[in-house]
């Protein structure tokens, strides 16, 4: 299919079998980290924004679209939006359990997430990772993570272009006792590491795995550590990072998301 995206095909598999609770927790992990473009009623007015609100099933709506081509075929015409991701939408929008009208009527992901579904999709996203010191003590072969897990993690790097060099997936003994497996990210930028933790936790939150099945650890291409991982490791690249540009919409700076009114 043209055009097709990771939210059309995550919410195709939602649709084949409605009681398969790990296709709707991938869908709302999709969800959660993809850019959506979010209609808005006028212009920003500096990091306030005023979202198009459509009222059905006795619910308040605010749309939204993961394509900038899509919102415009709906609306046939320029118009004010802003570009959020959705974990910052549904942060937005849960204290007033306001859901989300997702590519109506423009894409086989047009779906109605209603507002208690936006409130447990950001209880899900703030359980923020735990920080841990313990030296490694081995470093292995990974073996036995679902096949969803591999897929989030590719995906959720994919995505956080320029923020590391790459990332190795191992599995780790750990001193004093205890293993498991172990996620080392190479050359994370300064400043970047809280970000790219917390989009472990959440592959992880979504695929029904509890946070401690899987650590983040961070370091340098030159440390004695990172050629074992190599030589034992999964390995995920990271894209190059786009010519670097200042935000133009509200929401685009993700330390800055835009506030309602």
């Amino acid at each position: 299919m043209a055009n097709e995206t990771r939210l059309d095909v995550a919410y195709a598999a939602t649709q084949l079998d409605t009681d398969d609770d790990t296709a709707r927790l991938t869908f709302f992990e999709v969800l959660a980290g993809t850019e959506l473009f979010l209609l808005l009623d006028a212009e920003p007015v500096g990091d306030q924004i005023k979202p198009r609100v459509l009222e059905m099933y006795d619910e308040s709506f605010v749309m939204a679209f993961d394509l900038h081509s899509r919102m415009t075929d709906l609306t046939e015409e320029a118009v004010p939006y802003a570009a959020v991701s959705g974990r910052v939408l549904a942060e937005m929008l849960a204290p007033q359990s306001i859901g989300i009208a997702l590519n109506i009527d423009v894409a086989p992901s047009s779906t109605f997430i209603l507002g208690e579904e936006v409130v447990w999709l950001n209880d899900t996203l703030s359980h923020a990772p735990e920080e841990m010191e313990q030296g490694i003590e081995e470093i292995f072969a990974p073996k036995g993570l679902p096949e969803a897990v591999l897929t989030g993690l590719d995906a959720r790097l994919a995505a956080s272009a320029g923020l590391a060099h790459s990332a190795y997936l191992v599995g780790a003994r750990y001193q004093g006792g205890g293993q498991g497996h172990l996620l080392g990210i190479i050359d994370a930028v300064p400043g970047a590491e809280p970000a790219l933790a917390r989009a472990v936790s959440e592959v992880l939150s979504f695929s029904g795995l509890e946070a401690a099945t899987l650590d983040v650890a961070f370091f340098a291409a030159s440390d004695p550590v990172t050629a074992k991982l190599a030589k034992e490791g999964l390995r995920f690249d990271l894209p190059e990072p786009e010519v670097a540009q200042a935000p133009t919409h509200p929401g685009m700076d993700p330390d800055k998301p835009p506030r309602l009114h």
